[in-house]
């Protein structure tokens, strides 16, 4: 998930530095593409975090099991 991220973040810049000269629409379009993204992220972590609460609460998974998951969640999250 990180390597996606920067990778996304490249791409974006990428976009970006080579495009100043562009309209205002640009640079409309290109800042919803990036909440939209980053939105994207943070339902998936969220996901994520819900199916974590649920296999504990199930005992499908161990305490220890979900502390380390929801920091990896945490990790990969700006909201979480």
């Amino acid at each position: 998930m990180k390597l996606a991220k920067q990778i996304m973040i490249g791409a974006l810049l990428s976009a970006t530095l080579g495009a100043a000269a562009c309209s205002p629409a640009f640079w409309g379009g290109t800042a919803t593409g990036a909440l939209a993204t980053g939105a994207g992220y943070e339902l998936q972590a969220r996901r994520q975090m819900e199916r974590l609460e649920d296999d504990l609460e199930k005992g499908r998974i161990d305490r220890r099991t979900y502390e380390e998951r929801k920091q990896q969640i945490e990790r990969g999250s700006l909201i979480y």
